[in-house]
């Protein structure tokens, strides 16, 4: 499974290395289609900017460079995440095959979009990989599971000691009231 991992994290990365790469050269190609995403995200992110070709030229470095890490093996999952992020506007931007208008043109970008869910499908099973360790949030829980049963052992060592002790006591007071002179 590790070779299969290896094999495919450049795979997955190269579509978005060379497609950043490629807009990154010319933003101008894709900033009209780009335009209404572009600043609807600008609106709900406080520090971007609100230039669009500005977005893009950053969106393409996002892809640049999470795909080059996640190519390389470097935070995969962040990568991954980060590449998921900037697929999202890019594929409502540049393939919104409802607004075809044309039947043939609507039938391409449909495919386009599809392939990038897919391309998405592949980007959040990366995001969720552990690589056959297991997450974080079930290493959380075993820990907690762990110190639960480790701190009743404790409690039920402790209530043990406490009785047979107690018991000792009882025992003692017995044994010294039954060697009390009567008088």
């Amino acid at each position: 499974m590790a070779i299969l991992r290896t094999a495919a994290r450049p795979l997955l990365a190269s579509v978005f290395i060379s497609g950043g790469l490629r807009t990154l050269r010319d933003p101008h190609s894709v900033a009209p289609a780009a335009e209404p995403v572009a600043q609807l995200v600008a609106g709900r992110v406080p520090r971007l900017p609100n230039d669009t070709v500005r977005l893009v030229r950053i969106n393409s470095a996002v892809q640049i460079g999470a795909g080059a890490l996640l190519a390389t093996g470097r935070f995969p999952r962040a990568s991954a995440l980060a590449l998921a992020a900037s697929l999202v506007p890019t594929t409502l931007a540049g393939h919104a095959w409802w607004k075809a208008e044309d039947a043939d043109e609507r039938a391409r970008q449909r495919v386009q979009f599809t392939k990038n869910l897919s391309l998405l499908g592949g980007l959040l099973i990366a995001v969720a990989d552990t690589h056959g360790k297991p997450s974080l949030a079930y290493r959380s829980r075993a820990a907690a599971a762990a110190g639960s049963r480790s701190a009743r052992k404790a409690g039920h060592t402790v209530n043990t000691a406490v009785a047979d002790r107690a018991q000792e006591v009882r025992s003692a007071a017995h044994a010294a009231r039954d060697h009390l002179p009567i008088g």
